[in-house]
């Protein structure tokens, strides 16, 4: 793919002559579809909003592991009703109509007659939105399916692992005035919704680096025989860089006002050698496994630096292949001080004793984030602690009242591309890579996101 053609078509959608069809306090904007440009507004301090819905009507596609945690959530979320259901195994869309049906709702419609049943299901199903938790591979068809059929789309993440697929969601977003979500749920954990709380407060300053990562021994799940164990191995057969980064880059973004006030601006990345998931062949599987024979070149530690337009700095990394304890790192430097996790911990100038640490516990009863302090989040269980719970419902309470989503389309290009980019500069001897402006400089003027309250 080159870069240069690619970014001179993306440049001419801001096309000039489109500032003449904008309404005070809107911004319009272009996108192709065939040989017309199709216009679309939005207004310059939010994002795309849509019209108030009374229930929101979703059709979910993949119901096997994630998606049946999804759904137990979705049943538990007020306004929110699962009408069909579609999966290539029959038992597990079964097993997800009975969890609609006894949560007291009417049994959703079953498809599952074969990969591509999630089409006919867009196309035939009256529903609102289309939640998609399938492999990576079949996130952006089923969103472009979605939006085509004029639905609202959600995805798992990442929402996309190309450049082009990012710009394809964003180009039909806005062709068809939809929603494309992607379910990023580390958003919406306790810890990182007290840090966002704290920086929005101004006790942190200036907020001038951050560092995150997905860091998880996932040799297991993917040496399983079902499940994730299916397909995503397979992706450490042909690609070398952070293949999911949205974990971790998805809080420290909405920190650092990304798409909101800052931009990434380009990354540097490089990986190590490559030796966990084939130590973990030799130790754990059969002399006689198949799998013994796969060769991979993904590189077990995968890092990158993110410069901002603005000139602030992002550390981020991927391990997934190696022994290790769990982290995502979530550390955010500020001009008055510094909060990580990891444990939980807070320095902040003025606050905390000396150069010494504290808990991060001690913040929660003065700034403790509204929607973590809500009962509903409270008595939530299962889903990650409730932050399942929590992104779930924060998307739904958008759709009923119209109001703009708390991630866009935009977020989910702008976390998703970071795959490709991270994989271009590895290939290239870690040479800087660009990072595609998906708003196209709408980032300026839209407003970081709020303190909302439940």
């Amino acid at each position: 793919m080159q870069d240069q053609p690619q970014q001179n078509r993306r440049d001419f959608l801001k096309l000039g002559a489109l500032a003449g069809t904008a309404t005070l306090g809107t911004l319009a904007t272009g996108c192709f579809s065939g040989d017309r440009v199709v216009i679309t507004t939005m207004t310059e301090r939010d994002p795309l909003r849509t019209p108030a819905m009374k229930t929101v009507r979703i059709g979910f596609v993949g119901v096997g592991g994630m998606g049946t945690n999804h759904v137990n959530q979705l049943c538990k979320v007020p306004g929110a009703e699962i009408v069909a259901v579609c999966d290539v195994v029959p038992e597990h869309a079964k097993r997800a109509q009975d969890i609609v049906e006894k949560a007291g709702f009417k049994r959703p419609a079953a498809f599952d007659k074969g990969p591509e049943d999630y089409r006919r299901l867009c196309e035939t199903v009256d529903c609102d939105v289309v939640y998609t938790a399938t492999p990576w591979e079949l996130h952006v068809p089923v969103c472009v399916a979605a939006m085509n059929a004029g639905k609202h789309a959600v995805t798992e993440v990442p929402a996309a692992y190309r450049i082009e697929d990012c710009w394809k969601l964003v180009e039909l977003a806005e062709k068809h005035s939809r929603h494309c979500i992607m379910l990023e749920n580390c958003c919406y954990d306790r810890v990182e919704m007290l840090f966002l709380n704290i920086i929005r407060k101004g006790l942190l300053g200036e907020v001038l680096h951050g560092e995150c990562g997905y860091l998880h021994d996932l040799r297991g799940v993917k040496f399983s025989k079902d499940g994730e164990g299916l397909w995503r191995r397979a992706h450490a057969t042909r690609r070398n860089g952070n293949l999911y980064p949205t974990h971790g880059i998805g809080p420290v973004a909405n920190y650092m006002n990304i798409n909101r006030g800052d931009q990434f601006d380009y990354l540097v990345s490089m990986s190590g050698p490559s030796r966990g998931l084939q130590l973990f062949q030799q130790d754990k599987l059969e002399k006689d496994d198949p799998r013994r024979a796969e060769q991979y070149v993904l590189g077990d530690v995968n890092l990158a630096l993110i410069k901002t337009k603005l000139g602030k700095t992002i550390y981020l990394v991927h391990d997934t292949n190696l022994p290790r304890p769990y982290s995502r790192i979530n550390l955010v430097q500020g001009t008055r001080g510094l909060m990580k996790d990891y444990p939980p911990e807070i320095h902040i100038e003025g606050r905390s004793p000396g150069h010494g640490w504290q808990k991060a516990e001690e913040y929660y009863a003065e700034f403790e984030h509204p929607l973590w302090r809500s009962d509903k989040v409270k008595q939530a269980s299962g889903g990650h602690g409730g932050m399942d719970y929590l992104e779930n419902y924060r998307l739904i309470q958008c759709l009923l009242k119209g109001e703009p989503t708390d991630m866009n389309v935009y977020d989910a290009a702008a976390w998703s591309c970071l795959c490709e980019a991270t994989e271009r500069s590895v290939a290239g001897r870690s040479k800087s890579v660009d990072i595609p402006d998906f708003t196209r400089g709408r980032w300026k003027s839209w407003q970081p996101l709020p303190i909302v309250e439940a």
